[in-house]
């Protein structure tokens, strides 16, 4: 007996079940879950931790990634408006924020005549940030200072460097710790030299003394500034050569 030949029994048509959408059968399959049903999936002791390999159950929670690194710097005089606002703004957060050494500013009298160093950062042959900074300035007729010498804290430890570097500066290549710190003191003392420098001095905080001696400088006694143990310096211009290009 049929239901419509049944007195009040209303025939309803059966249907075909419909098959699993493409995106549920995404869903289904753990290969393509989505992220909040992977991290059920990934969960330890969960029916579905099975499913995918421990490997990958860990690696969305755990993985760690690298940050980008540049590897070519300009080692430069600061020239254009955005070069001299890095440069200020290094030399505060270095000399003012990190070391406490100086309040609000770290500007003096020597700023109205010393020359600004800066390192560069290049992304694609384009510079991006201000790295690192020093000044240089002559005190009497040959006689020439560097000071604030500073470098960011992200990039005072360089193991990887472009070779266009050397080719870019004109000047020997370092790495590891110091490595743009010792850029830096090259591009001053070199283009001190360039500049007509006969002899050229230093004050460098006592933990940093090792540091200079390495790169080709002298002691010439000890002092206190700032409340900071110095070391006076000397640096040997017959390894400073004069700078190529006076940028």
């Amino acid at each position: 007996m049929r239901a419509q030949d049944v007195p009040g029994v209303v025939s309803v048509k059966r249907q075909k079940p419909q098959s699993p959408s493409r995106r549920s059968r995404l869903n289904d399959d753990p290969t393509f879950r989505s992220d909040e049903s992977a991290q059920l999936a990934a969960e330890p002791g969960t029916p579905n931790a099975k499913l995918m390999p421990a490997t990958y159950r860990w690696s969305m929670l755990f993985d760690s990634y690298h940050c980008f690194t540049p590897q070519d710097f300009v080692f430069k005089i600061a020239q254009t408006q955005l070069e001299l606002e890095g440069y200020w703004a290094l030399r505060r957060a270095i000399f003012c924020q990190e070391q406490g050494i100086f309040h609000e500013s770290d500007q003096d009298t020597v700023d109205e005549r010393a020359i600004p160093i800066v390192c560069a950062s290049l992304v694609a042959g384009m510079e991006d940030l201000v790295v690192g900074v020093v000044r240089i300035d002559e005190r009497e007729p040959g006689l020439w200072y560097g000071s604030r010498l500073g470098v960011a804290e992200e990039f005072r430890s360089i193991k990887k460097l472009s070779p266009g570097v050397a080719v870019r500066n004109h000047q020997p290549v370092y790495r590891g710790l110091g490595a743009l710190g010792a850029g830096l003191i090259y591009k001053a003392v070199s283009t001190a030299h360039a500049l007509g420098c006969r002899e050229f001095l230093a004050t460098v905080q006592h933990q940093n003394a090792r540091f200079f001696e390495r790169l080709h400088w002298e002691p010439m006694g000890e002092l206190e500034l700032f409340g900071l143990a110095h070391v006076k310096m000397r640096a040997d211009l017959n390894y400073y050569l004069p700078a190529a290009y006076v940028f």
